[in-house]
């Protein structure tokens, strides 16, 4: 079944990863955003819809290509070749992939450590690939092969995602029918997709695994927030704090609810039994209890109220100056049938 999205014809794949997407979501507490704006900005330059095609670079003008970068020092391919996917299963596996392990990570971390971290994981895996593919060429003259190879996708981050993922994991994973350590999983999985995806790029993929290892050294031997994180944190409290302003402004002030009567805040309701208003509640005068009007015995100690209506109390004579502790104990045995 094909069908048609934007400038696109999908085969139904997409429409499976939005539906997965969604319920992954729906079930889980966290939601966090990052993931799902990074998922929907790789889908959306891979769909191109209208309104983005005419600003949208065609992924000729980006792919990775190691000696067009430092031929041109061109940016753009190194830093947008990671949001292009050739095709729709390319596109489809990355986000599977990205959904399952952005949701643990951005949950664990927080979104603005998220966000940092990606940053950092994209910038590393791309920058040490480039010096990969140059060494090779330099030292065992490796042209062709890697150092005019064209690549796209966001597995090198994927890669350095499972890295961090599984750095201090002492559990075991199955990688493709492959029972491995966790910690060793992305070493596995380079190697089984080499062997049964041979197009993959293999330098991509690598430089990914060594950015993650190399983040996670940089994070070990380093105390406190890096300078992105914060960064980006107080960037996301700057424009939150009009948000908060007048959240504040509208907030009202509530009573705390103790029972079914209140204590504090109870002024109004006076007032309304006071105007003569039957639905309104009474104040007993010997433990302050807030009761309903339709009750003329106070519920938590028993004292009564007079016949007129109002709220003022009249004490019983029996009940006359006994302790508040010997008024409570005296409605308990009432409720209780003990005498």
């Amino acid at each position: 079944m094909e069908v048609r999205i934007g400038r696109t014809v999908s085969r139904g794949m997409i429409p499976l990863l939005a539906l997965h997407t969604f319920s992954e979501y729906y079930r889980s507490n966290s939601k966090p955003p990052i993931t799902a704006a990074l998922i929907a900005a790789n889908t959306l330059i891979y769909l191109r819809p209208s309104f983005l095609h005419s600003l949208l670079p065609s992924i000729d003008q980006v792919w990775f290509n190691p000696h067009l970068i430092l031929r041109h020092k061109d940016l753009k391919r190194f830093l947008l070749s990671p949001f292009y996917h050739i095709g729709e299963p390319h596109l489809v596996y990355n986000m599977l992939s990205l959904l399952w392990k952005g949701i643990q990570l951005e949950t664990s971390m927080g979104s603005f450590e998220f966000a940092s971290m990606v940053a950092s994981l994209l910038a590393l895996s791309q920058g040490i690939t480039l010096m990969l593919s140059k060494s090779l060429l330099l030292f065992f003259d490796y042209e062709r092969p890697y150092y005019h190879e064209y690549a796209v996708g966001f597995s090198g981050v994927l890669f350095a995602m499972k890295v961090v993922l599984n750095s201090r994991s002492d559990e075991y994973t199955s990688v493709h029918g492959v029972i491995v350590p966790s910690r060793y999983a992305a070493w596995a999985e380079l190697i089984l997709i080499q062997m049964f995806v041979p197009g993959a790029s293999f330098l991509g993929h690598l430089g990914g695994i060594l950015a993650g290892i190399l983040y996670m050294k940089l994070r070990g031997n380093y105390f406190g927030s890096d300078p992105l994180s914060v960064l980006m944190r107080s960037v996301g409290s700057a424009l939150n704090w009009p948000v908060r302003f007048l959240g504040g402004l509208f907030r009202s002030r509530r009573g705390r609810i103790t029972g079914r009567g209140t204590v504090g805040g109870g002024g109004n309701r006076r007032r309304r039994v006071n105007g003569g208003d039957n639905g309104g509640f009474w104040r007993c005068q010997a433990c302050t209890y807030d009761n309903s009007a339709y009750l003329s015995v106070c519920e938590m100690c028993a004292t009564t109220r007079d016949g007129s209506g109002l709220a003022s109390m009249q004490w019983d004579r029996d009940l006359d100056g006994l302790p508040l502790d010997e008024l409570r104990r005296r409605r308990i045995d009432r409720f209780t049938g003990r005498r």
